[in-house]
């Protein structure tokens, strides 16, 4: 696709740009409306977009990871994020981490995530997290990038093909959020089971 980038249609985020600072700096100001108990609720953030994804193609599968560190991985087998060639050769990928999610961010009608709170997008989990590592394989190439606090603090950095699709999403919450509410294996497997077509497998790797 080489068309002009204002030309792409928006479904779920506007392409016209990548990164909304006053959105993540809204977000970042009232963390307990954003994250309603801690680091569970932004785990399902990232585990929607699976579901989504799972639904769409018959079913998939998910795997949460908690690290020793803080940080947790959230796997899937999807397609991967929509990639694609602007008219300046520029490969972008669809901004679903540094801006709105225009079906559900400020709407009343969006949709309960398993834990009761209303789904508002990955921008709430990049917004409220140290860093986030965003890796994207799709059919059409593998790509990476980092982010903090929402903000990419590096390009998108290809990455060798394996053969399979899907996203990695890697973060470290703040601090505040992993106090605020822990995420155990047991609970976020209760919460995931509430997705029929998305399998999910939790791994706790933490020592403590």
């Amino acid at each position: 696709m080489d068309e002009p980038r204002a030309a792409w249609r928006t479904t779920t985020h506007d392409w016209a740009s990548t990164v909304d600072l006053d959105h993540l700096a809204r977000i970042r100001r009232d963390p307990a409306v954003f994250a309603p108990g801690g680091l569970p609720h932004l785990i399902l953030e990232v585990v929607a977009y699976a579901a989504d994804e799972a639904e769409c193609n018959g079913g998939g599968h998910c795997r949460i990871t908690l690290h020793d560190d803080g940080s947790v991985t959230v796997t899937d087998d999807g397609r991967g994020t929509d990639t694609r060639l602007d008219e300046h050769g520029e490969f972008v990928k669809k901004p679903v981490i540094a801006t709105e999610d225009v079906r559900f961010f400020d709407r009343a009608d969006a949709p309960l995530l398993p834990d009761g709170h209303h789904r508002r997008g990955m921008s709430t989990l990049a917004a409220l997290s140290t860093w986030l590592v965003h890796t994207n394989r799709r059919s059409n190439g593998s790509w990476t990038q980092r982010y903090e606090h929402g903000v990419p603090s590096t390009d998108l950095q290809p990455v060798p093909d394996d053969g399979t699709t899907g996203t990695s999403v890697r973060f470290l919450p703040d601090r505040s959020l992993l106090i605020a509410g822990r995420a155990t294996r047991h609970h976020l497997a209760q919460l995931t089971a509430s997705w029929p077509h998305l399998s999910v497998d939790v791994d706790d790797h933490r020592t403590t």
